[in-house]
């Protein structure tokens, strides 16, 4: 077992009410095992479907792997004009 603090931001923020969520999820883990294990804690079920994640600072596939010291972020749709 381990714990991954994941970024948010933005309406992902609002809806943990926090910058950081500490993800407990079992190792080995995926993005997608992460994602998963984000949706049962509360504010999680405002997540959508597929995510934009950012594993070390560039965009991941949900079958990247996550090892302990990796910077998660999950990004949040951007609207621009």
């Amino acid at each position: 077992m381990m714990t991954i603090p994941v970024l948010v931001f933005a309406s992902y923020a609002d809806a943990f009410g926090a910058r950081t969520v500490q993800v407990p999820v079992s190792a080995p883990c995926t993005v997608a095992d992460l994602v998963s294990a984000m949706r049962v804690l509360p504010g999680g079920d405002r997540l959508p479907t597929k995510p934009l994640v950012a594993l070390n600072q560039a965009y991941a596939k949900m079958s990247a792997s996550v090892q302990a010291g990796d910077e998660v972020a999950l990004i949040p749709p951007v609207a621009g004009g």
